[in-house]
């Protein structure tokens, strides 16, 4: 398995509202451009990008904290990493800082941006910004 990727982003937004955003399959939907259905409980099942990852919920503590068990469709049968969502309030918005480990070697370069069609960046802390940011300007749908 391969060392763990930690990622961090300021974001316009408070803590519950990051943590909303995260859990609310709607949401989630909204801000990656793709189909997800969350199951918002410990236990409960998650899948998003259109299915392309599925897991489970480990761990939730409200506005402050998500785990999650992680597979990625194209991963060895029974292969599962784990992704920590960490949520602390700074002024008026939220530091969110992630940390993705368990995952394996071959799968690295793809999580850490560096091929063109995936990356943390790229495919979820950019778009979750933008939608924050969107939304405090009065555009996004947010519920």
């Amino acid at each position: 398995m391969s060392d763990a990727i930690r990622k961090a982003v300021d974001l316009e937004a408070s803590p519950q509202r990051v943590y909303e955003a995260l859990l609310d399959a709607k949401q989630f939907g909204a801000f990656s451009g793709a189909p997800a259905q969350i199951e918002r409980v410990e236990g409960g099942e998650f899948s998003c990008f259109g299915g392309i990852i599925t897991g489970r919920n480990i761990e939730l503590v409200p506005n402050r904290r998500i785990v999650q068990a992680w597979r990625v469709v194209m991963w060895p049968e029974g292969i599962y990493s784990i992704v920590v969502f960490e949520l602390q309030a700074q002024g008026s918005g939220t530091h969110l800082a992630v940390e993705h480990k368990g995952f394996p070697d071959q799968m690295r370069a793809q999580l850490n941006g560096e091929m063109p069609d995936g990356g943390w960046e790229r495919r979820y802390l950019d778009p979750l910004r933008s939608y924050l940011s969107e939304e405090g300007k009065g555009v996004s749908g947010a519920p």
